[in-house]
């Protein structure tokens, strides 16, 4: 059976081009992110960069398994901005990530379906520009073991291409680990089933 360990999420920042309607400017911004403090910090930096602005409208989803997402149309008509620039998260199946449209306005109002198009085009130019990765949804062991057992551990570990995170080698060794989600399970038993070593999950 097939396990869903996997997502998509971009590699680094990215500029859309500058998207225009009726003397509006539109500029979208895609940033990789992890938690709420890095959402807050590129917020600042971008209404900082553009702060002669009119608005700084968002979206964000965070969590490959379990997602929390947040739309703002920072003073825009209701779900005028921040929907649609959700929607291009969707569309392009992405997580762990915060785009923001920002909008230079032009004196011309441009009415709700003008503006549902602006930051959705904004939002799919940000991403469009984006370098699109996958990644894997890891669980993170810890192994407790006497020196005596580290060759075989090690050994172990290599043969089932496990990531070493962290490691005290001493007397008794500490390993931290980190293993693809549809590996856990196989892992997990064969170190739990290892005379002399404790696995535990973090």
């Amino acid at each position: 059976m097939m396990t869903e360990d996997t997502y998509k999420t971009i590699s680094k920042p990215s500029i859309g081009e500058t998207f225009k309607d009726k003397n509006s400017k539109f500029i979208g911004y895609a940033f990789p992110v992890e938690n709420e403090d890095q959402i807050k910090i590129q917020l600042d930096s971008i209404k900082k960069e553009h702060h002669s602005a009119r608005h700084w409208c968002y979206a964000y989803q965070l969590g490959p398994e379990v997602s929390t997402f947040r739309v703002n149309d920072d003073g825009e008509p209701n779900n005028s901005a921040g929907m649609p620039i959700y929607g291009q998260i969707q569309s392009f199946e992405l997580t762990n990530i915060l785009i923001i449209v920002v909008r230079y306005y032009g004196g011309v109002k441009l009415g709700v379906g003008g503006l549902i198009n602006a930051y959705k085009t904004g939002a799919q130019l940000a991403l469009e520009a984006s370098d699109i990765i996958e990644k894997t949804i890891n669980k993170k062991f810890v192994l407790k073991f006497e020196y005596k057992n580290m060759s075989k551990v090690m050994r172990l570990l290599k043969e089932n291409q496990v990531e070493i995170l962290k490691q005290e080698l001493e007397l008794n060794c500490l390993l931290e680990i980190s293993v693809r989600k549809g590996n856990a399970l196989k892992i997990f038993e064969l170190f739990n089933q290892f005379y002399g070593v404790e696995i535990d999950e973090l």
